[in-house]
């Protein structure tokens, strides 16, 4: 069954596309008609679409991986920062930092800086040793880094994927992730061109709600991939407990075993150590040898 149906999509408003004259002609196979020089988009190649990149996204969560999503238009910003955090993946709402996936080492410098400012600010006796005008600048620094870093403080790695609304807009996201070869994710309205993603998804990237209802379906993938994770998780420590206790039982019975046949070789040895010493006794006993008979003549004299 598909993840979003036919209807949802219409209510949405995911067919409307771009004007004529803005279409790219990549996009001819996902373009239903033409209505007052506007573009239609199938949504029954949208529904597809959004099926295949379901499917890859929870297999990522499932393998424990992390799926990055790019959304600085106005009418996505809070939208995908609400979905995607109840799903704990990391975000990105404001500008793109320039460099973020191709020079991820001065990021990570970046976010490791901000957590180094939080355990200062901590510290009542670095408070007490600056101005009042020194705390202010940090606290400035740290307020920008939170707004451009805040939401991938917790990503310790390059990401296995990338999710971006309008491509044409996240450009520079687009071709960092073509250059470290990381599989993306993408939203492609009528004037974006779908081979520049590894799965497009032909709608409406203008519209919130449009926008709304795809990353939903995308979040609900990746929150069943994290589920399954952790019934997998589950599962295999039960079995290791269940293993431990048989590789216990059996141990158990094996040193019994083991035990009694000790005993029974101990009783074994000490019968043929005194076989042996009963045996070299009778070899060794001393036989007394008796003269010959004193004749009666002999006593008399």
């Amino acid at each position: 069954m598909s993840r979003v149906t036919f209807e949802q999509l219409l209510d949405a408003g995911c067919h409307f596309g771009h004007l004529r004259r803005k279409w790219n002609p990549q996009m001819a196979q996902y373009i239903f008609m033409e209505k007052n020089g506007i573009h239609i988009i199938d949504l029954h190649k949208t529904v597809e679409k959004i099926d295949e990149a379901c499917a890859a996204a929870k297999q990522i969560a499932k393998s424990g991986r992390k799926i990055l999503f790019v959304a600085t238009k106005k009418q996505a910003k809070d939208t995908v920062a609400e979905l995607v955090k109840a799903v704990g993946m990391p975000y990105v709402t404001e500008r793109w930092p320039g460099g973020m996936l191709t020079n991820f080492t001065t990021i990570r410098k970046a976010v490791k800086k901000m957590s180094d400012i939080d355990r200062m600010m901590a510290s009542e006796d670095f408070l007490k040793s600056i101005s009042k005008r020194e705390k202010l600048q940090i606290e400035r620094e740290r307020a920008k880094l939170e707004k451009t870093l805040g939401s991938i403080a917790d990503l310790s790695r390059l990401p296995a994927a990338v999710f971006i609304v309008d491509i044409l807009k996240e450009h520079i996201a687009v071709a960092e992730a073509h250059r470290l070869n990381i599989p993306t994710f993408a939203i492609v309205d009528t004037n974006s061109n779908p081979n520049l993603v590894d799965f497009p998804i032909p709608a409406n990237d203008d519209a919130s709600k449009s926008i709304s209802v795809i990353v939903k379906a995308i979040c609900d993938a990746v929150a069943e991939g994290l589920e399954e994770r952790k019934m997998d998780k589950d599962n295999a420590t039960e079995d290791e407990a269940e293993e431990s206790a048989e590789y216990s039982n059996v141990s158990d019975d094996e040193e019994e075993e083991a035990g009694n046949g000790r005993t029974k070789e101990g009783v074994r040895k000490v019968k043929d150590v005194t076989g042996e010493e009963g045996e070299e006794g009778r070899r060794k006993r001393p036989t007394i040898k008796r003269g010959p008979a004193k004749s009666a003549d002999t006593k008399k004299n």
